[in-house]
């Protein structure tokens, strides 16, 4: 641990922001041309998009680059789990009204959970010192 605080993110990140950092979290220093590799087919971004994309990304302390020749270099600044936390915990107050449980109790309701994944969610509730 260095001592300095985790990057925070100003604020939600766009759709196409979130899908870029996607493949900047996955694949860790990227190109503008690896992030256009990474794309599934049917995703059409053009060079310049996904570039300004990155620069906008980068102004805003989610990534940073470094000059390679002629183009740059992005790396992540704000790691994917600090950002899920931060944008939980924006769901939880925008929306649930400051309720996490109503969070959890919507998602029980909302989503197909697998018996596997039911106990998941259950020892993840138990270690954190609920009851069974």
């Amino acid at each position: 641990m260095t001592g300095k605080p985790e990057p925070e993110a100003p604020r939600p990140l766009t759709p196409v922001e979130l899908e870029l950092m996607q493949i900047v979290w996955r694949l860790g220093e990227v190109s503008v041309a690896d992030v256009l590799a990474a794309l599934p087919a049917e995703r059409a971004l053009a060079y310049t998009s996904v570039s300004t994309v990155l620069r906008i990304l980068e102004q805003k302390g989610v990534v940073k680059s470094r000059k390679q020749g002629r183009g740059h270099l992005y790396s992540a600044v704000l790691p994917r789990d600090t950002y899920e936390a931060q944008s939980l915990r924006h769901l939880v107050d925008t929306v649930f009204a400051g309720t996490p449980s109503a969070l959890v109790a919507r998602l029980v309701e909302a989503v197909p959970l697998p018996p596997e994944e039911v106990e998941r969610i259950r020892k993840l509730l138990q270690s954190k010192g609920g009851k069974p």
